[in-house]
């Protein structure tokens, strides 16, 4: 049984900067696409940003160029690197496998306000 943990939200001022954190455990993990997710108050989840087992990766239109998706397999782990924050991506932020989506971790929650 696979098991996602994410850490690393928080409040940050619009133009800041965070690192989330997705802790895998339960199978393995080097063999697994990842990509993380967020869902705003009101609205659908969304996919941000997917990377393969092998490094490469994809981004939603709305974080290119601010957003980094990358991974640790050594430690299980996957983080999103989040630049020139803004209002918008105010939501709550899960990892999960896109090719074969798990059950849910509790997500970390960001807000982005002055």
């Amino acid at each position: 049984q696979v098991e996602l943990v994410e850490s690393g939200g928080g409040l940050v001022q619009p133009g800041g900067s965070l690192r989330l954190s997705c802790a895998a455990s339960g199978r393995i993990f080097s063999n697994d696409g990842m990509g993380w997710y967020r869902q705003a108050p009101g609205k659908q989840r969304e996919r941000v940003a997917t990377i393969t087992s092998g490094g490469s990766t994809t981004y939603a239109d709305s974080v290119k160029g601010r957003f980094t998706i990358s991974r640790d397999n050594a430690q299980n782990t996957v983080y999103l690197q989040m630049n020139s924050l803004k209002p918008e991506a105010t939501a709550v932020y899960y990892c999960n496998m896109p090719c074969a989506l798990v059950s849910w971790g509790p997500g970390t929650p960001v807000t982005v306000s002055s």
